[in-house]
């Protein structure tokens, strides 16, 4: 098939995954048909529901969230899907061992590295465990067991042994080893490199070195991605936060202009109010008429401070 086109139909799944209103379009009404007839008559609905359910709730359109992964270019060779076995039994961390429990699991062992020899993984697996019941505390029984794990492709039971033998000793070079060789097979670039350095600081070796070679640039390159997208995320948030900022002290000025232009206006009105209702007072009409034709008739009036207040006298 055509790369272009697979590149093309990824495309529109992760518009379609971002905006499931999307096949609502005119144009897209075959998409549409042929998904319903395939038996999916709901996922558009429902999934359309919900972001009016955010819409209603938050007042404006969700934005598409950004992929992150989208322009991350790393290679991913050698890398499987996990393994979703249930967890292998890992013993009873409070037996108490004897010495004939002791020889009994280390006889297990040799026949489960016999079993290797003759390739014989599952056996191998079978025997490593019989010796964990025998022998819990036992780090390199997990270990070896766990190195079987990563051959059988089951990077996620490996992992798990491997956990239980660093808390049995943190010392133990292997048990980073073989769980960084796990963490390669599940694409987890970060922790294999973790893993391999700290083997290499432990006990070093060229094999274990090499191993960390693969895994350190991809691991580098993811943790630049991050940090170039923590970095937009911030200074996005940033933005954001001045523009609330902004928006807030546009209005703290535009309240601070209409409570003065009610204040002036209220002022003016009460002024105006106070002249008209003085000048309707027949005793400030009489008075001011007998002050107008002798104006040394004002000081009959100097006790009467709304008449003085009237022409000017006082405040």
């Amino acid at each position: 098939m055509d790369p272009k086109k697979i590149t093309e139909l990824q495309a529109l799944v992760d518009l379609y995954r971002q905006d499931p209103t999307l096949l609502r379009a005119k144009q897209l009404s075959f998409l549409r048909d042929s998904i319903e007839s395939m038996g999916d008559t709901i996922l558009c609905s429902v999934k359309h529901a919900s972001t009016e359910k955010t819409f209603n709730e938050q007042g404006k359109q969700p934005e598409a969230a950004e992929s992150e992964e989208s322009d991350l270019e790393i290679e991913y060779d050698g890398v499987i899907e996990p393994d979703v076995d249930d967890p292998q039994e890992m013993g009873d961390e409070y037996l108490e061992i004897t010495n004939e429990m002791i020889d009994q699991a280390n006889r297990k062992m040799e026949h489960a590295f016999a079993a290797l020899d003759e390739g014989e993984l599952q056996k191998a697996i079978d025997l490593f465990t019989d010796a964990i019941r025998l022998n819990p505390q036992f780090t390199l029984l997990y270990v070896n067991r766990a190195s079987v794990f990563v051959k059988l492709q089951k990077p996620n039971a490996a992992i798990r042994d491997c956990d239980r033998a660093c808390e049995l000793n943190p010392n133990s070079a292997q048990s980073y080893k073989w769980r960084g060789q796990a963490h390669m097979l599940l694409g987890h670039w970060e922790e294999a490199a973790q893993d391999f350095t700290m083997a290499c600081q432990l006990e070093y070796d060229e094999d274990t070195n090499d191993m960390l070679k693969n895994a350190q640039p991809r691991a580098e390159k993811i943790v630049n991605h991050r940090q170039k997208h923590e970095r937009k995320r911030e200074l996005k948030a940033l933005h954001e936060a001045l523009e609330r900022v902004k928006l807030a002290l546009e209005e703290q000025e535009r309240t601070q202009k209409e409570e003065s232009t009610w204040q002036w206006m209220i002022r003016i009105w009460w002024k105006y109010f106070d002249f008209f209702t003085t000048i309707l007072d027949p005793r400030i009409i009489i008075a001011w008429v007998d002050v107008t034709w002798n104006p040394d008739n004002i000081y009959k009036y100097r006790s009467d401070r709304k008449f003085m207040k009237f022409i000017g006298q006082y405040d």
